[in-house]
């Protein structure tokens, strides 16, 4: 890229990534990389990141356990109360791909102050809401400050450490976004156990009430905003095409039939070819360097390939905890409550092998951690494959710790591979896409694997849970081999983009 670099003093200091006209596009870690340290400002600005991003993951996983109970007080339908699930998900879907141009336009103490601001603006609104409506804008606002806060963390990881330390900081953000998730529904069945479902974001209000004063006083701005237009058409293509298509996978994988509804049908469609358009535009203004998401990402062959892996991790990644608790409960015959606290293990687990992965990824490589780590994933789904309704909660509950530190293995070497590999002007764009095709990966696992528990079901008994649930498994483990062959293809390191 043809861009001007202003370096400090070999001491390993961070400096700013300039285009022509001096607008400033991104951080990156300044020679001697290895001795680099971080200042007191840049180890705040990470621990408030991390901390927030905990917070909003947390929430976003909260209210699986407590629908029933907040459809028995509002008195609502399955149906409508899905859609506090499904409209987050939808919104995060149509923000995330847009976050790119965002982290390039505005400085980041202001994105950390509207987006951990929207999302306290957010949970104040879903703890007092008198109905449904009111509690799904809620939820939706929320969802505006969460799509920027998580690729906001990635990208600024990225660009504050040493090239040779990213594995380790990567490691740091994938144990964050793994361990939330898994303390969610524990933490859920805790409070439902006691309280209403109300008091599940009354906790969370002055949690992140607490993330935003220290970051609004303490955070310094790294980074300065680059003046570019915002294309709105853009934007349009994004609501169309991501939302359609993450609205069609979600209504098919809440069919309780097996059949797919007429919405999956219009849908997909919808959001394929709304998805081509985004993309066919993005190619056009990337030309004058004004796209919402850089597609140039996907020139580099370190960030696309370990891209193709991710996507099929994530299918299997984002479903199990669902196909799990059905399991549990609907086959094995525990309560809500223990069945939220046996998934804390897996996210525990993700956590603790992530910390110990992020040391070694410079020694191994991309390549000698993502092989078995997908390997150690696609054996514990086709082990999952003989469970019966009389198989021991202790079995099911190791085979989920295997395939939890397989992902810690694979997915660090793919996050830190993907984004260290691309130029700092990119980083922001290689997250926006990451975070994207997390969302629709995610969606389509989830419908494809509950699609096929539920038609080949064909009852609400245990053994025939029991029998979906390992025709679901199988179609996992085959999941797991295409992204073991996808694997076989990655380098052993990056090069460092910074030489680009």
């Amino acid at each position: 890229m043809s861009s001007d670099t202003h370096l400090a003093p070999a001491t390993g200091a961070v400096g700013v990534v300039a285009d022509p006209q001096g607008a400033v596009t991104g951080l990156v870690a300044t020679s001697p990389a290895p001795t680099k340290r971080l200042s007191p400002g840049e180890v705040l600005t990470i621990t408030v990141l991390v901390f927030s991003a905990f917070v909003a993951f947390l929430s976003e996983m909260v209210l699986g356990v407590a629908l029933p109970q907040i459809m028995d007080d509002l008195n609502i339908t399955a149906t409508t109360g899905q859609w506090l699930t499904t409209g987050y998900a939808l919104t995060l879907a149509v923000i995330i791909p847009t976050t790119g141009y965002i982290m390039q336009r505005f400085q980041l103490r202001t994105i950390f102050i509207v987006s951990v601001g929207l999302f306290t603006l957010g949970t104040l609104i879903a703890a007092v809401a008198p109905g449904f409506e009111l509690l799904l804008v809620g939820r939706i606002v929320q969802a505006l400050g969460t799509a920027v806060l998580v690729p906001l963390l990635m990208t600024t990881s990225i660009g504050l450490v040493a090239p040779s330390r990213r594995g380790q900081m990567m490691a740091l953000v994938t144990a964050v976004s793994a361990v939330a998730p898994a303390v969610g529904p524990a933490f859920s069945g805790i409070v439902m156990s006691q309280l209403s479902w109300r008091w599940l974001f009354i906790i969370i209000l002055p949690l992140s009430l607490l993330g935003l004063i220290i970051g609004a006083i303490k955070m310094p701005n790294l980074t300065g905003p680059r003046r570019i237009g915002f294309d709105t058409l853009s934007l349009a293509l994004s609501a169309i095409g991501f939302g359609a298509l993450v609205y069609g996978l979600a209504s098919a994988g809440e069919s309780d039939s097996g059949r797919l509804s007429p919405a999956f049908w219009i849908a997909v469609p919808v959001g394929a070819v709304g998805i081509a358009a985004f993309v066919w535009r993005q190619l056009r203004l990337q030309r004058r360097d004004a796209a919402v998401l850089d597609m140039r990402i996907f020139a580099h062959a370190s960030f696309a390939r370990p891209v193709i892996v991710f996507a099929f991790l994530v299918m299997g990644a984002f479903t199990l905890p669902t196909l799990l608790p059905l399991i549990l409960q609907e086959s094995l015959g525990l309560g809500s409550l223990e069945t939220g606290l046996l998934m804390v293990p897996g996210g525990v687990t993700i956590g603790l092998v992530s910390v110990l992965v992020g040391r070694y990824y410079d020694r191994i490589g991309a390549r000698g951690l993502a092989i078995p780590g997908v390997v150690v994933v696609g054996a514990g789904w086709w082990f999952m494959t003989t469970f019966t309704e009389d198989t021991s909660m202790w079995v099911v509950l190791a085979a989920y710790v295997l395939i939890c530190a397989g992902q810690a293995f694979a997915w660090v070497a793919v996050f830190t591979m993907s984004l260290g590999s691309l130029p700092s002007a990119l980083v922001s764009h290689g997250s926006a896409a990451l975070n994207t095709i997390q969302q629709l990966g995610g969606a389509a696992g989830l419908a494809v694997l509950i699609a096929v528990l539920s038609s080949i079901a064909g009852g609400t008994d245990a053994a025939s849970i029991a029998n979906g649930a390992r025709a679901a498994f199988t179609v996992g483990a085959v999941i797991a081999g295409i992204a073991l062959i996808a694997a076989l293809f990655l380098p052993r390191h990056a090069r460092n983009a910074e030489a680009d």
